[in-house]
């Protein structure tokens, strides 16, 4: 791999940045064309950059934010350590949760694979990051 995990990791915290800014075309320059974002609770995967970057905007809430607060990363891979708060946009009622997304790149730093676990989940996400 070309692109070292530190310069893997600043990539990640530059498009959470960008997320956060809710500036979501800056956010998925990363993303491989063909990226799979693998959701949590048996939910459909979303696939390809176009429906990756339909799904960050935001449509129940009236804000959301994820705030990483930890790296972990193997080769091609980056786990985040992650922290989420959202305000409903009708309801206006707060929700925080804590969550893991694995990051898989490919050769040339693109993101080709997303996998979100919930916090209970650490164990597996854990596995994934250095499963073969």
């Amino acid at each position: 791999m070309s692109i070292s995990e530190d310069e893997l990791i600043e990539r990640l915290r530059d498009a959470y940045d960008r997320f956060n800014a809710e500036d979501f075309d800056a956010a998925i320059e990363m993303a491989h064309p063909d990226i799979v974002f693998a959701r949590s609770g048996g939910q459909s995967e979303v696939r390809g950059v176009d429906a990756l970057r339909a799904w960050m905007e935001p449509d129940a809430f009236e804000s959301q934010l994820i705030q990483p607060e930890g790296f972990e990363a193997a080769g091609s891979r980056v786990l985040v350590r992650q922290h989420a708060t959202a305000r409903g946009s009708v309801s206006g009622i707060e929700i925080e949760i804590e969550s893991w997304t694995l990051w898989t790149f490919d050769d040339d730093g693109r993101a080709t694979r997303m996998e979100f676990f919930l916090n209970h989940q650490e164990d597996e996400a854990r596995r994934a990051l250095h499963a073969d």
